[in-house]
């Protein structure tokens, strides 16, 4: 295989290609995704008969990871909107928080979500709930999901339980999660405003399908459709639920073992897992059927399976993409050619940012970027306990920069909320470009203080 600054090269022709084709050529994003994956693979000089096979492992690995989630929150998502529970959350959200700041109620929303949540799950279980409120204030559907998305994205790479910051706390020699968990609750709040500022500023200037593919029917004629609406309770359970649940298992599986290592943690780490809760939310939602006959539990059900096909080839499309780049190891050059720079705290942010940005996963970048840098602590004077933390805090701050088209929150983000990849790029990928930026100079204001 090719290797060194070839490797870049074809990266970025074949991420120049994508936008490319998608936006001037108009070609779908799987189709365009598949001919960039053999395209970076051939430039790689992949040897010909692992070519299948690394696209292949990328787009099935993908839909293993999230592909039933998706299926499950589309089904709850159509069931919110067609039994009128997405108007009844949309009251009580705007009661709340007030109908001129309806981003900032769904930036809120992310950043509480994410904690115990990935942000994928997080984004495909709120967006009905995004999308109504967008049409109930009349606000941008652009601005509102790029306001959810970058909430989301705050805390999931800073906070523990997420699984990332946890990875990096332990390959640090980290023992005590607290001040990581107090610390990137505190950093991720200028990351989540910073997103909401743009989304507000630059969200409006796009249109999502949704809006122009809308019924027409105003707010008041959606709730005269519905007539009377569900309970609250029943309207919220379906998201609440699996929430709750998968911060449960995310607790559960702290090294401190707070629930213990018997049956109460198995059962905690069971309705934890993402698929698990979803399916959960399922069984949730159905309280909110009108009725049990083939329009409901055939009809609802069919619809959202026929809203998931698209979502779910593009995000697994997305994922080959990126399973192509991991096995090219362009990520690995990166990180190798940047871990002899002597920068401080920038370091690890510029690692971290250059493996999220060639290779497209947050975790991954975290997990590597972690491990690399261990060694390299004493040297860049952050070996004490607190130099560790705002290490991970750094580290967060780089697997934020930047969501594009080799990672598959960037094609949930997109599909979910009706974007073409175009917008998106101008929008999702410059949004988190922007948050990984203003989290760093968090991240060196505090250092100054705390090291």
């Amino acid at each position: 295989m090719a290797s060194g600054p070839m490797l870049v090269v074809a990266l970025l022709i074949s991420i120049i290609f994508i936008v490319f084709a998608t936006s001037k050529l108009k070609l779908h994003p799987f189709l365009a995704l598949i001919i960039a994956c053999y395209a970076l693979a051939f430039m790689a000089k992949v040897p010909a008969l692992k070519v299948a096979e690394f696209i292949n492992k990328g787009f099935g690995g993908t839909l293993t990871s999230i592909g039933i989630v998706i299926v499950s929150g589309c089904i709850i998502g159509t069931i919110l909107e067609k039994s009128g529970a997405a108007l009844k959350m949309a009251e009580v959200v705007l009661k709340l928080v007030g109908e001129k700041r309806p981003t900032v109620a769904m930036s809120i929303i992310g950043y509480i979500v994410s904690i115990p949540v990935f942000c994928d799950s997080g984004f495909v279980i709120l967006s009905s709930l995004n999308r109504t409120l967008a049409k109930k204030t009349k606000t941008s559907m652009v601005a509102m999901a790029i306001a959810l998305s970058t909430g989301l994205y705050a805390t999931h790479t800073l906070v523990p339980p997420t699984p990332g910051p946890i990875a990096a706390a332990a390959n640090l020699k980290l023992d005590n999660l607290l001040p990581v968990i107090l610390i990137g609750l505190i950093v991720a709040i200028p990351g989540a405003i910073a997103g909401n500022i743009f989304a507000n500023k630059v969200g409006p200037k796009y249109k999502s399908k949704f809006e122009e593919d809308d019924d027409g029917l105003t707010y008041e004629e959606e709730l005269e459709k519905h007539g009377k609406l569900p309970s609250a309770w029943k309207s919220f359970a379906p998201i609440v639920i699996p929430i709750i649940l998968m911060a449960l298992g995310s607790i559960a599986s702290f090294p401190s073992h707070p629930f213990g290592e018997g049956a109460f943690k198995t059962i905690c780490n069971f309705f934890g897992t993402p698929v698990n809760a979803l399916l959960v939310g399922v069984a949730f939602s159905f309280l909110l059927l009108p009725k049990f006959d083939s329009e409901t539990l055939n009809g609802w059900i069919g619809e959202s399976l026929k809203d998931a096909a698209t979502i779910l080839v593009v995000t697994a499309a997305g994922g080959a993409f990126g399973n192509v780049i991991k096995e090219i190891k362009v990520g690995d050059y990166i990180g190798q050619s940047l871990s002899g720079l002597s920068l401080g705290i920038f370091l690890p942010f510029i690692i971290a940012a250059a493996l999220k940005t060639a290779q497209g996963s947050s975790t991954v970048a975290i997990v590597t970027t972690s491990a690399l840098l261990y060694p390299l602590l004493p040297v860049l004077g952050l070996n004490s306990e607190m130099g560790k933390v705002l290490t991970v805090m750094a580290i967060g701050a780089g697997a934020m920069t930047v969501s594009h088209a080799n990672d598959s929150y960037f094609w949930v983000v997109t599909q979910f909320s009706g974007m073409d990849v175009k917008t998106a790029y101008k929008t999702q990928t410059v949004a988190t470009l922007i948050q990984g930026l203003v989290t760093i100079a968090t991240v060196f204001v505090l250092s100054l203080f705390l090291l």
